[in-house]
């Protein structure tokens, strides 16, 4: 059988609280320091885990970083590469030759699309400036067409949305035939 414990029992077994001693009063006020302490060592410890984090993150950020400007600098070299291509076919007639060359085009500029490099379509759109470089002005006497991108000497390419090369076009700008 199990006894049952009274729980009277055991307050009178405990001594009455001692309020009057000074050895207790320094006691609980060590208590307090030591308490405050281990409070503010525990938030030291977070501040510093905090800032571990936030460093890990700035360094991973930095890497990314880097890797684009990388990326880039490679992208560059092979974007003049599709637009050696690009003028190769210009000239070339619809030859066995021409149609490999394309082949090998196209497959360029989807390993680039695959990297996260973008060609941005420029050619009926209004011009801008942050996209192109306007190499001419052809005048046109359409007020519809003043300020469209007429043709595209060289293409733009973006990565992360930042323009990674601007393109060359040729832009329409509005006169009236008496103006002409």
């Amino acid at each position: 059988m199990s006894e049952s414990v009274d729980p009277t029992a055991t307050e009178a077994v405990l001594p009455p609280p001692l309020t009057d001693d000074p050895r207790l009063a320094q006691l609980e006020r060590d208590l307090e320091v030591a308490r405050a302490r281990v409070n503010d060592l525990a938030r030291a410890y977070q501040a510093a885990e905090a800032d571990k984090e936030a460093f890990k993150q700035r360094l991973q950020r930095e890497r990314e970083q880097l890797l684009d400007v990388e990326r880039g600098r490679v992208a560059l070299t092979l974007l003049e590469t599709a637009d050696e291509l690009d003028l190769c076919l210009a000239a070339a007639a619809d030859s066995p030759l021409a149609r490999g060359v394309r082949l090998i085009r196209e497959g360029l500029l989807r390993k680039l699309d695959a990297t996260g490099i973008e060609r941005v379509a420029l050619e009926g759109t209004t011009y801008d400036p942050n996209l192109a470089e306007a190499t001419d002005l052809v005048l046109t006497a359409e007020p519809a067409e003043d300020g469209l991108v007429l043709a595209v000497e060289r293409a733009c390419y973006r990565l992360k949305g930042k323009v990674l090369r601007p393109g060359r076009v040729r832009v329409a700008r509005h006169r009236k035939a008496a103006e002409a």
